[in-house]
């Protein structure tokens, strides 16, 4: 696994419920946990979390057990991000916690930087 230079955190609640998906769709070891940016939603990027296998531009990390993988051209918006799992009854799923977000939507899934 690479050695990278930012910060990136996954909760205890959220590598919980990654390894309930792994195991409930039978996630090949080849493929990984895929966490990035692209372009769109309302405010302008949106995050990427899907389960994909390792291409040239991508570091590999294990957080909380979990193996990570980041493209290096998104590691500038993703420095120091948190990725959470809520339970509520109103608010059920991934959360972003972003420190580099200085704006984001209201449904939590796209920011601007």
């Amino acid at each position: 696994m690479t050695e990278t230079i930012f910060k990136i955190a996954i909760t205890e609640s959220a590598a919980a419920e990654i390894r309930n998906i792994i195991q409930e769709e039978n996630i090949p070891d080849t493929r990984f946990l895929r966490l990035g940016v692209k372009g769109g939603g309302c405010s302008g990027l949106s995050y990427i979390l899907e389960f994909e296998e390792k291409s040239a531009f991508d570091d590999l990390m294990e957080l909380s057990g979990i193996k990570v993988i980041i493209d290096k051209r998104h590691q500038l918006y993703l420095d120091g991000i948190e990725l959470d799992y809520q339970y509520g009854l109103n608010n059920r799923g991934f959360i972003f916690n972003n420190p580099n977000a200085k704006n984001s939507c209201g449904c939590g899934t796209s920011f601007s930087t």
